[in-house]
């Protein structure tokens, strides 16, 4: 529409601005079923956690009485005093130190370590490059459960059964893989010119990978270390093949149930704790992780 007087110039009004207001109404009516199926999906996702939660601030003779949800009317009824029990337990606090240096241990060594092999495979000249890249993908498909007695054995010879270094670098050998799969694809669709360039000012290889690469393939990275942070601090089966005395968390909790089966005051509060952990990590990340996965997907 344009209107124009002696006073005023000629003013033109743009299409998006006359249709906007009901163009975004339509726009949000249209994706309302959709968003509400996922607020649905999402806090049902939610209920076994809320309710662990809850679970784990009752006294024990109250949850065997009923169910953790006829508490959501009594809240005065609920204590943090089976936390207090917990942190006062020698042994789950052990088994939570345990888990943060392999969690970190796991996650730090195969990241770095994966940064630049992935490098290399991507922008390195090699004899072989290839080949060894197809065979790095082909461990992908190798079970985990394939390589517990050998390396059960191999960990008796070495000295490293019952031990957090044991631990971290059991979990790194089987994350490798994925790790250097995951950043060569990403560091390979950096452009080559940025990197020519850098030779060019006089920037050796591991220049270019701490100055260039690294800070260019933060996203990537950032899914990668939550991936395995992740699988490293939910491990079970690898925790009770290769340890004794040296236990995480996952294994301390799964003891206390197999020793104290009522003994729930201690088990969901440790539980709890253990739970929380790997999700404040995800939501601290969660930007970079979105962006890791989308990476490469446009070219």
């Amino acid at each position: 529409m344009t209107t124009a007087t002696a006073d005023r110039p000629l003013v033109t009004e743009a299409p998006s601005e006359r249709r906007g207001l009901g163009a975004r109404l339509a726009a949000a009516l249209g994706k309302a079923p959709v968003h509400l199926l996922l607020i649905f999906v999402g806090l049902l996702w939610l209920v076994p956690t809320f309710g662990l939660f809850i679970t784990s601030l009752m006294q024990p003779t109250d949850f065997q009485k009923e169910g953790w949800w006829n508490f959501l009317t009594k809240p005065g009824e609920l204590t943090f005093n089976n936390y207090q029990a917990v942190f006062d337990n020698q042994a789950i606090m052990d088994s939570l130190w345990t888990t943060v240096l392999v969690a970190v241990g796991g996650t730090l060594l195969p990241v770095f370590i994966g940064a630049l092999a992935g490098y290399a495979f991507a922008w390195l000249e090699f004899p072989g490059r290839d080949w060894i890249f197809i065979v790095v993908v082909a461990l992908l498909v190798v079970p985990l459960q394939m390589a517990l007695i050998p390396m059960f054995q191999l960990y008796n010879d070495l000295s490293l059964f019952d031990t957090v270094l044991g631990l971290i670098l059991f979990h790194t050998a089987f994350g490798l893989p994925f790790a250097i799969f995951l950043l060569r694809n990403f560091f390979i669709g950096i452009p080559r010119d940025l990197m020519e360039a850098a030779r060019i000012d006089g920037a050796g290889e591991m220049k270019i990978f701490l100055r260039l690469i690294l800070p260019l393939g933060r996203p990537a990275i950032a899914s990668l270390a939550i991936f395995q942070f992740l699988w490293t601090w939910n491990d079970l089966l690898v925790a009770l093949t290769f340890g004794r005395s040296t236990v995480p968390i996952t294994v301390a909790i799964f003891s206390q149930m197999r020793q104290f089966g009522g003994n729930i005051e201690l088990i969901a509060p440790a539980t709890f704790i253990s739970l929380i952990v790997p999700l404040a990590v995800f939501f601290a990340f969660q930007r970079s992780f979105v962006q890791g996965l989308l990476a490469g997907s446009v070219k």
